[in-house]
């Protein structure tokens, strides 16, 4: 209860100075743009001449901004030691955020920066093309699994459907905000969010392995008990025989189950609906980017998403709050669900979105502790955070694509890399799971994904921000209409 109520205070201060940081941004950039020409008024009012070279000044600097154009830099596809350091790091990246549900950005950025040698644009977008990869592979794992205790699929449909809209509705704004906002704004933001994201989920990790502690050693008296020897065998005994016990009865529960074929396994309606989605938004995506840029048309198009993502994402709600719908992955506690929060649900699916969108990341950051947090059983919250992540990611390929931001061979390599490391991930970490009868080990590896992301690109934004200090360039908003691929 402690380490619960530790968790929910720290959550709270995170989203707290999340929200201080973005309207620092805007309050630190507007002195900076005022700040020069205050100080000349004070100094002397009286000098029309100073006041009329700054604006000109200032114009001059807006006209060149816009005349920029930003440079790729795309290495060269050859086999040599970039190649397999990055290829070694991105697998097991993949694997292990495949587990965690995370897809693994935050190790792909900097691999491809810092290793390979992409620019960070470039980074993020064949980011998104891993992700996708390991995503497909993890679905495509996953969608014939079932609930580890409840006759229902593993990846819980209805939860998808309250989130998956507002994640894809996210993503477009991200990427737009990639564009505009400059590098260390999306630095800061990375650390204090994912650093608190990291500290949220690890205290629930040890909260869930207290619990199979307790419920292990419960069976294990249950069991001595039926056999009459409570009194002769040793603590120490029964805990040495725990791991193989939880294992033996955990294969043994899985081959009572009933066997149920993929169609069966698949909620056809709800994954319909989710396609649906999908597609509508891609093409007022693709449509938008064939469109001129700040027109009349492009604004239309960006807005045409928004209630495209609301109407699906209301709709479960209200279905969720009426009993209509639940979510069935938690058992009999899915029934009570609060207007606020569901409201706050949504937006942190969008807020996911916008993080995966902007730093080239999967939503599973955000949605894998959340899941977490709502109840969901961690294989049920890798799951299902992995499917909903996967439209998400996949929209995002596209999307980078037409702008240009990624070479395609160098893609489909790495992109086919993370589809096999994310088949061994889970294959591997699954029998370790039945063996031990952890699966609070999901949740450490969440964590602890997150926390290496937090440090891993922390680092290079800063190490970005000190160089660009250093040469004393343009550090504040870009402007998305003068942006060209």
């Amino acid at each position: 209860m402690r380490i619960g109520g530790l968790s929910n205070l720290i959550m709270a201060g995170v989203l707290r100075l999340t929200a201080m940081i973005l309207v620092g941004f805007f309050v630190v950039n507007s002195v900076l743009v005022t700040a020069e020409p205050s100080s000349r008024h004070a100094i002397s009012g009286h000098n029309e001449t100073e006041k009329i070279d700054f604006i000109r000044r200032g114009w001059k600097l807006l006209e060149q901004k816009a005349q920029q154009r930003y440079e790729h830099v795309w290495p060269d596809m050859r086999f040599g030691w970039k190649i397999v350091v990055g290829t070694i790091i991105g697998f097991f990246g993949a694997a292990f955020g495949s587990v965690g549900g995370v897809g693994g950005g935050g190790i792909f950025v900097p691999m491809l920066a810092l290793i390979i040698g992409f620019d960070p644009k470039s980074s993020t977008a064949i980011s998104k093309c891993m992700i996708t990869g390991a995503a497909v592979a993890t679905v495509f794992y996953n969608i014939r699994q079932r609930h580890p205790t409840l006759d229902l699929p593993l990846i819980d449909y209805d939860l998808a459907l309250l989130f998956q809209p507002m994640l894809v509705l996210g993503i477009s704004i991200g990427v737009g905000f990639n564009v505009i906002f400059a590098d260390w704004m999306i630095t800061i933001f990375l650390i204090v969010l994912f650093f608190g994201m990291s500290t949220k989920s690890f205290f629930k990790g040890i909260e869930t392995w207290k619990k199979e502690t307790l419920k292990k050693k419960e069976e294990a008296a249950r069991r001595l008990d039926l056999n009459g020897e409570t009194t002769h065998i040793e603590i120490e005994t029964k805990t040495q025989l725990e791991g193989t016990a939880n294992g033996t009865q955990t294969e043994n529960r899985e081959s009572r189950k009933p066997k149920v074929s993929l169609i069966q396994n698949v909620r056809w309606k709800e994954l319909s609906v989710l396609v649906a989605v999908w597609v509508i938004i891609l093409a007022l995506q693709i449509a938008k980017n064939y469109s001129t840029t700040c027109s009349l048309t492009y604004w239309l198009l960006n807005f045409s998403q928004i209630p495209v993502a609301v109407a699906v994402t209301s709709y479960e709600a209200v279905s969720l709050y009426k009993g209509r719908r639940r979510i069935a992955s938690k058992g009999e506690s899915s029934t009570h669900w609060q207007v606020h929060k569901l409201v706050i649900y949504s937006a942190l699916g969008v807020l996911a979105g916008i993080v995966g969108g902007m730093l080239g990341l999967g939503g599973g950051f955000i949605l894998g502790p959340l899941f977490l947090e709502i109840g969901i059983p961690p294989q049920v919250s890798s799951a299902t955070a992995t499917f909903a992540m996967t439209f998400s990611a996949s929209m995002s390929v596209v999307e980078y694509y037409l702008l240009r931001r990624f070479p395609v061979p160098y893609a489909l390599y790495l992109a086919g890399m993370g589809t096999i490391a994310a088949f061994a991930g889970q294959h591997v970490v699954g029998k370790v799971i039945k063996i031990l009868g952890r699966a609070s080990l999901i949740i450490f590896i969440l964590s602890g994904m997150i926390f290496t992301s937090a440090i891993s690109l922390g680092g290079v934004g800063i190490a970005n921000m000190v160089k660009r200090i250093d040469r004393k360039e343009y550090m504040g908003f870009d402007d998305i209409c003068s942006y060209r691929p």
